[in-house]
């Protein structure tokens, strides 16, 4: 009954041990959900889990945690992991949600089809059997219609210091309460004129027990049910019915549902009493939510982000939406790797950006091809270079660190006038700067080896009006050309890229950093656009070496000395991509 929930992907190693992990094997151990069978009579895998968004914005980096953990306990332990949206509030909802959070669970590696089918769940496929059983609470007396205002609810509820006050109406004899909530649903009642309750205690220390609301009124199209309904379910009251219908074993979550549990308990209780659940039903375990620094994750504030134009929508490269992450080119394995790394404790706590960066760096270092780029261009002009005349080099596409790709090689070509990095220039060196200077009254030019090319020394510059260097001019020694005979015997202390003018791609390049620049930009009431980046996105021309015009949208390189980069999904065309700056070799970050 296992399946591959990697899609294709590479899984993580194997994770280290955690308090799930041994809250299951005592489980399975012990038989504790051995032998049950589906409504179809089919046997369960001992070890079904459920990542249960709400459709109601796009899934971010925290969410990442949340899937991984739950489609990794299941393929680990020959399980199986179900996809449900909990689609209980029609007024945040739309199908464009539903679908970008199933694009993005794939895309992350992970698939909910077994051997029996698949496994795509709606909690508004419930809402029949949700109503039912609503209808036997209030029957039983464990619910009741209460027709107090918000106002009038939220005064009465109390707080953490108060008790809460009875309402007036929790008296109200079960067939009037029923004939109440089946008027709700012919639709005879405005929105908050009436909502049903269960009856639990008033005076109960945890807030979620305080009579919890379980149906309200809403006349609200649906994205799947369309206008079927007027009164739509609780998520309280949804999430665990859903849990037992789809017969979960290990409802796994985080930490700020964890006074929800009582509730959960209290609602599987009393249905599975009644006989509407299989039993044994789904018993809840939270664990620490991912708080990554440099990051926010509220969807209102993400939201704030994305109507206000700071960010050009939900999938800027800049934003901690897996859409957002996937455009800016990071791995579903980098991501696996980092979530599996940050472990699984009851503990919350600060994990650094640098870590997610880390994991990818390591994930794309044998993985990503080599290029040449010339980011901020000064031109280099070799004197003594036959004009029009060309001369073929070549580098390896992986490092020497990587033998298994030894035979893979890049060409391109070297000609009299070349692009360098501006910074590879100085017309005044500093100590120990081992680039291109220019000679002066006692001492030449210096010598530099261009990469995979010739020896060239510096003969001089050119000036504009205003005084900036707009060229570099050098003489090359024919018997220097890496890789020939001879070309030993140079000795120089320097190594620069290059492009030649003449061949190079001119490309769009997006070099994108963090979002902000305070680690913890919405802490304590702060104002989180006060922390934003201006550097977070830079737009340039860049040139590349010719190969990369090839490439195709979502490629990934390393162009040597910037980065990792990608070929964005979205704005690459084909033999025009444009590039987006996923990380830099080193965390430039670090205090």
């Amino acid at each position: 009954m296992s399946t591959d929930h990697t899609n294709g992907h590479t899984p993580p190693a194997p994770a280290s041990s955690n308090f799930l992990r041994g809250i299951i094997e005592t489980d399975l151990t012990a038989g504790a959900y051995a032998g049950r069978q589906d409504s179809q009579g089919q046997p369960l895998p001992q070890v079904v889990t459920r990542f249960p968004p709400e459709p109601n914005g796009y899934l971010h980096i925290g969410h990442a945690k949340s899937i991984c953990v739950n489609f990794g306990l299941a393929r680990d332990y020959a399980g199986r992991c179900h996809l449900r949206f909990d689609d209980t509030n029609p007024e945040k909802e739309e199908q464009e949600y539903v679908d970008t959070i199933i694009d993005s669970v794939r895309w992350l590696g992970f698939d909910w089809k077994d051997s029996t089918g698949e496994h795509l769940y709606f909690a508004s496929n419930y809402f029949d059997k949700l109503y039912e059983m609503a209808e036997y609470l209030i029957t039983a007396d464990f619910a009741y219609v209460d027709s107090q205002s918000a106002e009038e609810m939220a005064a009465n509820r109390g707080n953490f210091g108060e008790v809460g006050k009875d309402s007036p109406f929790r008296n109200r004899s079960a067939a009037e309460s029923l004939d109440l909530f089946r008027r709700m649903k012919a639709g005879e009642f405005k929105d908050g004129e009436h909502i049903v309750r269960a009856k639990i205690d008033m005076a109960s220390p945890n807030m979620n027990l305080r009579d919890p609301a379980i149906y309200r009124i809403r006349h609200a199209h649906h994205h799947r049910t369309g206008d079927k309904w007027c009164i739509y379910p609780m998520y309280d009251y949804t999430h665990p019915i859903s849990d037992a219908l789809e017969n979960i074993s290990h409802s796994v979550c985080t930490l700020e549902f964890q006074d929800h549990r009582p509730f959960y308990d209290w609602i599987l209780e009393h249905l599975g009493n009644a006989g509407f659940l299989q039993k044994p039903v789904p018993h809840q375990y939270e664990f620490s939510r991912l708080n990554v620094t440099y990051v926010i994750t509220s969807k209102r504030k993400l939201r704030q982000l994305v109507d206000e134009g700071i960010v050009d929508g939900w999938d800027d490269p800049r934003m901690p939406t897996l859409v957002g992450i996937r455009r800016r080119g990071f791995t579903p394995d980098s991501i696996q790797l980092f979530c599996d790394r940050t472990g699984v404790t009851k503990s919350d706590g600060w994990i650094d950006m640098s870590s997610l960066e880390g994991a990818l760096r390591e994930d794309l270092d044998p993985k990503a091809p080599r290029a040449s780029a010339v980011l901020r261009p000064l031109k280099l002009i070799i004197d003594n270079f036959p004009a029009g005349e060309t001369v073929a080099c070549h580098a390896p596409v992986y490092p020497p660190a990587h033998p298994e790709h030894a035979t893979a090689l890049r060409h391109f070509p070297i000609s009299n006038t070349l692009w360098i990095e501006q910074e590879d220039f100085m017309e005044t060196p500093v100590k120990g700067y081992f680039r291109l200077f220019p000679p002066t009254a006692d001492k030449p030019g210096s010598r530099v080896r261009l990469r995979h090319g010739f020896v060239v020394e510096c003969t001089g510059f050119d000036k504009d009006a205003d005084g900036k260097v707009t060229a570099v001019h050098c003489t090359y020694f024919p018997d220097s050309k890496s890789g020939t005979e001879g070309s030993a015997n140079y000795k120089v202390k320097g190594n620069i890229h290059w492009i030649s003018v003449a061949h190079a791609l001119e490309a769009e390049v997006r070099l994108y950093d963090r979002l902000f620049t305070d680690p913890h930009p919405d802490a304590g009431g702060k104002d989180f656009k006060a922390a934003l980046n201006p550097d977070a996105k830079e737009v340039i021309t860049a040139y590349l070496e010719p190969g990369l015009k090839d490439a195709k949208p979502e490629d990934r390189y390393q162009f040597e000395r910037h980065g990792y980069f990608i070929a964005d999904r979205i704005d690459s065309q084909p033999g025009k991509p444009v590039f987006n700056r996923t990380v830099t070799l080193k965390d430039g970050w670090s205090k």
